[in-house]
């Protein structure tokens, strides 16, 4: 795989450290060690190492994009099957469409296209949920590593018999466990990984027994692996855990012993305040997924007031609950979201009483989330330029011929919400991850 690993290149560096906010970096030179880790970011006026590859003018480099949501599985049905609430479009679409992961020819060619796509679209992390099935989810591990995605991977757990097909469902609470354990042993014994990780992975709570449960948040303590999970996604979901345990999705999960600082808590569009100070306690995150909210999370995500409370948060796409799987689109559908809050919808109430004044973000507080803010949530070194941190990132050129950005004679740094407003993936000349090059119109070495 070629690519910058021990080089260094040089051009114009954006990145968003802070929400709200970015940093110009005009003219560097970013040395990346023989690990792909960034090394030095200094100055080009203060000397240009030999070898190093430039830049062509107009291009810009940015953070690759992590997306904390992908149901992997779903891919093939992206942009389906979006008629039904959530509870009837589990069982009527979902399910079936990853009961067929069994089969791993299927697999293998469903996992392959999605991490390829992916990767060309910019998202160089990715935090999947596959399936039930064992061999099926080390595979997607093995397909990620391979084409150099950074990713984190669970095999999802579902055993609870009254929620679950009995054609897709784990056996037992201990077969559930006993397959997530062989899961993360694979994933850390798999040669020369350096960028795939495990993730302990219970579906939601409404299809996981109480054994199982608390099986895997003690596994979680031994292992220290990420956890994920669906989270008071909807009014349906949040209501199943308060009749069940009399308690919400947020402290059911903390007394199973799987809220950590490495959880990431999908959706959580209805958290309480309680809710929201438990998990900024734990240091956990949330995945905040704007776009398949309007499908099924029938409400808005109160994304600034969680931010505002000191929550680690970042987006996704949930494919295929979302039928885009583009972190572009989910920055703009993130924003959209937030102004939708903000002034509210319903047009014979009073502008008053429409809606939630003070919800807004604006476009470079989702790019922020979109990269550094996802690389918090996940406690990882990604998202910036900055020495230590692994060199995953985007080489955006505005002018590409195919490409659907205009920028009229401004200079591209003068107009950064404009080109993540409108940019697309034919305007995404080269991905890196770890310093590999592993995706661009140019694999040859236009970009190394």
């Amino acid at each position: 795989m070629t690519g910058l690993r021990g080089r260094a290149l040089r051009g114009t560096f954006v990145h968003a450290p802070v929400r709200g906010e970015i940093e110009v970096l005009d003219d560097v030179v970013v040395s990346l060690d023989a690990e792909g880790r960034i090394d030095r970011v200094v100055p080009a006026a203060e000397g240009v190492p030999e070898g190093t590859v430039e830049l062509p003018a107009g291009q810009l480099v940015l953070p690759g994009f992590v997306d904390l949501h992908v149901h992997a599985p779903q891919y093939p049905q992206l942009g389906l099957a979006l008629d039904e609430p959530l509870e009837v479009w589990l069982q009527k679409y979902t399910f079936p469409l990853e009961a067929r992961y069994a089969d791993l020819d299927f697999a293998r060619e469903a996992y392959g296209t999605l991490v390829t796509d992916l990767l060309a679209g910019g998202t160089t992390t990715a935090l999947y949920f596959a399936t039930v099935h064992r061999e099926a989810t080390e595979l997607l591990a093995e397909i990620s590593l391979a084409q150099g995605q950074r990713a984190l991977v669970g095999k999802v757990v579902m055993d609870l018999a009254e929620s679950c097909p009995d054609y897709y469902r784990d056996a037992t609470p201990q077969a559930a466990i006993d397959d997530t354990r062989a899961v993360i042993d694979h994933i850390r014994a798999l040669p020369g990984n350096d960028r795939v990780l495990p993730v302990i992975t219970p579906r939601f709570i409404p299809s996981c027994t109480d054994e199982a449960l608390t099986g895997l948040g003690q596994l979680a303590a031994e292992c220290g692996c990420h956890v994920q999970t669906h989270c008071s996604e909807s009014d349906w979901a949040h209501g199943y855990a308060l009749e069940r345990f009399g308690r919400t999705d947020t402290d059911a999960l903390r007394q199973f012993g799987l809220l950590t600082r490495k959880t990431v808590l999908a959706h959580s569009v209805f958290l309480t305040d309680a809710d929201m100070d438990e998990v900024r306690a734990a240091g956990a995150g949330v995945a905040h997924c704007a776009l398949s909210n309007m499908y099924f999370g029938n409400a808005v995500f109160p994304l600034r007031k969680a931010l505002d409370k000191g929550l680690h948060v970042g987006l996704g796409t949930d494919i295929s609950g979302g039928p885009s799987a583009s972190m572009l689109e989910a920055c703009r559908t993130t924003v959209a979201a937030s102004r939708v809050l903000d002034d509210g919808v319903d047009a014979e109430r009073p502008a008053g009483e429409r809606g939630r004044p003070g919800s807004r973000v604006d476009m470079l507080t989702a790019f922020h989330l979109a990269t550094a803010g996802g690389g918090v949530a996940l406690d990882l070194d990604i998202g910036l330029f900055r020495p230590g941190y692994h060199f995953d990132a985007l080489i955006v050129d505005p002018a590409a011929a195919a490409g659907t950005v205009r920028l009229f004679g401004a200079q591209p740094v003068e107009r950064i919400e404009q080109i993540l407003y409108t940019a697309s993936r034919a305007n995404l000349a080269a991905v890196y991850v770890g310093g590999d090059l592993v995706s661009g119109a140019d694999r040859s070495g236009a970009y190394s």
